[in-house]
Formats: structure tokens, C-alpha cells, sequence
């Protein structure tokens, strides 16, 4: 069974200098500090790349949004997996960095994404993230999803969730794709 939410353009194989990561939590506790060191490797990589290939926009800018992105949605499957490793691309489709993350997460934990997901996909973006800024403010903060409307908003990123059941078990794990475009330009 396959839910999905959000939305992302078709790229039809034009993703390039495309890096693959993967974080086997075998040998690997997981840490933050992975996480960020993830990030930032990205950001150097393809504000490096972008530069080579005559890249017109503010390298600073990309970097910083490539690093902030890849941080939040990183961290993201990390915090919420259920074992499992977890599984990163990314790549260039133009002057569009495209970031897939896939991991593993429990049931319940799918259901309440799903929630936040569908007022999150069905909202507009700029005024949630003021509503959950109040509410986080005041003290009520359940998984606010601030760091996806942030991106959203302020970044412009474009942003789709897979959530695949592969197990029969009604109660079996997860498997989550997330998938998201940050326009360089």
C-alpha cells in the first residue's frame, strides 16, 4: 500500500552528478553531528559543482539553502526512524538540487506524519509556519513541523513524502521516502 503527500516536479532523468549515501546504523550509532557533517559534505560538493559548471546565482546562498535542507530532512529520518539504515541521494537536475531520503519508521509514527503531512500538503505554508511559531511560543509544541514549513516557505523548496507498507502485519514498519527540489536561482 503507497500514500503520498506534497509534490515535486518530473525530472525524467535528468538528475546529474548524483552522490549516494547511506548511514548503516549496523555499524553506526547514529548521532546530530552525523547529520550536520551529511549536510555540510553536500553543500561543499555541489556549491563546488555549481561553480565549476559556470553556475550564475549566488554560490553562498546555494550552499547555505543545499546545507540547511539536507540538514533538516536528514536529521528528520534520523530522529524518527525505526532501524534500519537510512538512504541518501542527491543530484543536480539543472540549477535544482534534488535531495531523496528513504528510512524506515514505526507505524504510529507513520500515522501521525501522515497527520501533520495532510495539514502541512492542504495548508499554505507561510501561514502555518506563523501559527506554529505562535503555538511553539506559547508552549505547544508536538511535532509542529517548523523545519518543513520553513523550508517550504522560506526557501521555496518543493516537497513529497512515500509512505510504502511492506508488511502485511497491520502493525509492521514503514518504509518513508522523502524527496525534495531547492531552486538554486
Amino acid at each position: 500500500m503507497k500514500t503520498q503527500f506534497g509534490q515535486t516536479a518530473e525530472l525524467n532523468g535528468a538528475l546529474q552528478h548524483t552522490t549516494k549515501i547511506q548511514f548503516c546504523t549496523a555499524q553506526l550509532a547514529l548521532k546530530w553531528a552525523h547529520c550536520s557533517v551529511c549536510a555540510d559534505f553536500l553543500s561543499q560538493w555541489y556549491t563546488n559543482v555549481l561553480s565549476a559548471s559556470g553556475f550564475t546565482g549566488k554560490l553562498k546562498d546555494a550552499g547555505h539553502g543545499i546545507a540547511y535542507m539536507a540538514n533538516e530532512l536528514i536529521e528528520n529520518a534520523v530522529k524518527f526512524r525505526a532501524g534500519g539504515d537510512v538512504d541518501i541521494q542527491a543530484g543536480l537536475a539543472g540549477n535544482v538540487f534534488v535531495l531523496e531520503i528513504g528510512n524506515w519508521i514505526a507505524d504510529a509514527t507513520s500515522r501521525s506524519f501522515q497527520g501533520l503531512l495532510e495539514e502541512i500538503t492542504n495548508g499554505d505554508p507561510g501561514d502555518l509556519l506563523i501559527e506554529r511559531i505562535e503555538a511553539n511560543a506559547a508552549g505547544h509544541s508536538n511535532g509542529s513541523g517548523l523545519g518543513l514549513l520553513t523550508l517550504m516557505n522560506d526557501y521555496g523548496a518543493k516537497i513529497a513524502w512515500r509512505f510504502e507498507k511492506k508488511e502485511i502485519a497491520a502493525d509492521g514498519p514503514v518504509h518513508l521516502t522523502t524527496t525534495a527540489q531547492l531552486n538554486l536561482e
